[in-house]
């Protein structure tokens, strides 16, 4: 599959925020957005105010690059959220947040989301006790996922474990620390989101 491989320190610019794309960088002085405050590019010293369209499509690319996905997989995640029962906006963030290498990223194994999908591509997790490597498998309720008995050794996931300890599982998993376990108690919320996205204005853009 596609995917971007030039600077991600350029996304957090462009959307004028971090993003957290590079884990612990983003922590420190070297992180782009603190250095240079400005879009990058050419004008990007120069830009004036947005339009209403131009609003919308920020926040659809900030969405999209908080997770790691290419348009057409974004727009496939919405085009499901808008088939199911509820509110379009909060459907997509629930099925963006229950992809596994989000959830691995969520429960301390990476630093990043892009650490968290080559951790799951390289198969160090299971998923009801099968090794899945498929970062945009979506998990359900009741579902299992664990750190493989012979991954839990690994320093990069001990490190991460160790490094991680501020941050807590949100409230639709129950994770069992000791031994890297958790279990899938419910759909994630909107409230369980702690990231700065505006859902309406991606129903508004892909409405019209």
């Amino acid at each position: 599959m596609a995917r971007y491989t030039d600077a991600v320190c350029r996304l957090c610019r462009r959307e004028g925020q971090k993003l957290f794309l590079k884990g612990d960088r983003c922590y420190t002085e070297k992180c782009g957005v603190t250095n240079r405050t400005y879009p990058p590019g050419q004008h990007g010293q120069g830009r004036s105010k947005t339009s209403e369209y131009g609003l919308q499509l920020r926040e659809k690319q900030k969405a999209k690059r908080y997770y790691g996905l290419l348009e057409s997989q974004f727009k496939g995640y919405f085009e499901l959220a808008a088939r199911r029962p509820g509110v379009t906006g909060e459907n997509l963030l629930s099925i963006l947040e229950s992809r596994l290498d989000n959830t691995v990223y969520r429960l301390g194994f990476a630093m990043s989301r892009a650490e968290a999908r080559q951790l799951v591509g390289h198969g160090h997790f299971t998923v009801n006790g099968r090794k899945v490597n498929i970062p945009s498998f979506l998990l359900k309720p009741g579902m299992v996922i664990a750190v493989k008995e012979r991954s839990r050794g690994l320093e990069k996931i001990k490190g991460n474990v160790e490094a991680n300890t501020f941050r807590k599982p949100p409230k639709w998993l129950d994770y069992d620390a000791a031994n890297m376990v958790a279990r899938v108690v419910g759909s994630p919320a909107k409230e369980d989101i702690d990231l700065p996205i505006e859902e309406h204005l991606i129903v508004e853009l892909y409405s019209k």
